[in-house]
């Protein structure tokens, strides 16, 4: 049965958050910065007591950690600056640590597969007054990086993850990759991407975090639903951040997020494809609208988007009969 998770960018999570989280139905945690957990910033790795110390905290409000981040890879890294290596060290003690707590997922953010220096960004009005992201591509890449760069890229993502995939495989954890965010051209984790990634690296231990809103920004929900059907069925989507956004890249070379319900995609849809590939993981809303009155924390938006989610959920089992 797929679960509920919402994303934590703090680890000193207080307990009127946690309960309030229990009262919604959360099932799970999602950690995303992977700098914020005790001992990163004093040795670049978390420290095991306190993470458990986390764990237990949140399993005492009836929930569990889902998915965590490890500590970032930066630019000197990619460009093999003096002493970078130290980075790719952390990495790897840092998922053998989270392993030993019991972490069933890691993620590892790496400079570059991101950019946000060919688009206009705005701040899109819907319903209400509410407002959400939005981003305008004019065709026009700001030094789109060439062939041999990318290619240099890859390389030194293939020794990060040359390094990370066999202590994934001994400590049996799952090491999962999101999609570039915004899926511009050039970004190395796309479709081709995502495909790139399992061919050179087969374990069954390397997967994806599945984001339906950063491959609907691609090409809406006909692609999303092709993915789906493909990664899925080969047990390569470990974790979902269900979102939906109006328009794309393709089809009005733009897009905003969305509330669930307000999107271009039938969130139902991805859930009936999800079953049908087998998914039973955590499903996780990711990015919150601005919504009057709501906290810094975008508590109402994400109870909403809880509420929605079950109600899906609910409406599944029902759907199977």
């Amino acid at each position: 049965m797929m679960k509920v998770s919402v994303t934590l960018n703090r680890t000193d999570v207080t307990d009127s958050h946690l309960r309030l989280l229990s009262q919604i139905g959360v099932d799970c945690v999602d950690f995303g910065n992977g700098n914020a957990f005790a001992g990163v910033a004093e040795q670049g790795y978390p420290d095991l007591d306190g993470l458990l110390a986390l764990k237990r905290r949140i399993q005492s409000w009836g929930m569990d950690i889902n998915r965590v981040t490890l500590p970032n890879i930066s630019e000197k890294f990619i460009t093999a600056s003096e002493g970078s290596e130290k980075e790719l060290d952390h990495a790897a003690t840092a998922l053998t640590v989270f392993a030993e707590a019991g972490i069933p997922i890691v993620r590892q953010r790496i400079a570059g597969d991101n950019r946000f220096d060919s688009q206009i960004m705005y701040t899109a009005v819907h319903r209400g007054g509410m407002t959400n992201r939005g981003e305008n591509w004019a065709g026009v890449m700001n030094g789109l990086p060439s062939r041999e760069q990318q290619e240099m890229w890859w390389g030194r993502f293939c020794d990060i993850y040359g390094r990370l995939v066999p202590l994934a495989d001994k400590y049996n954890i799952k090491l999962a990759m999101h999609p570039s965010d915004t899926p511009l051209p050039g970004m190395p984790f796309g479709s081709l991407g995502f495909h790139r990634i399992i061919d050179a690296f087969p374990s069954k231990r390397v997967g994806f975090i599945y984001c339906t809103g950063t491959r609907g920004e691609a090409g809406g929900s006909a692609l999303v639903l092709d993915e789906i059907n493909h990664f899925g069925r080969k047990g390569r989507i470990f974790s979902v951040h269900l979102r939906n956004v109006r328009g794309s890249l393709a089809t009005a070379s733009g897009f905003e997020e969305a509330l669930l319900d307000d999107g271009d995609m039938n969130m139902f849809k991805l859930l009936l494809e999800l079953r049908k590939v087998g998914y039973d993981g955590c499903l996780n809303a990711d990015h919150m609208p601005h919504l009057a009155g709501d906290s810094a924390e975008h508590t109402l938006a994400w109870c909403y988007s809880v509420g929605y989610i079950k109600a899906l959920l609910a409406a599944l089992v029902e759907f199977s009969g």
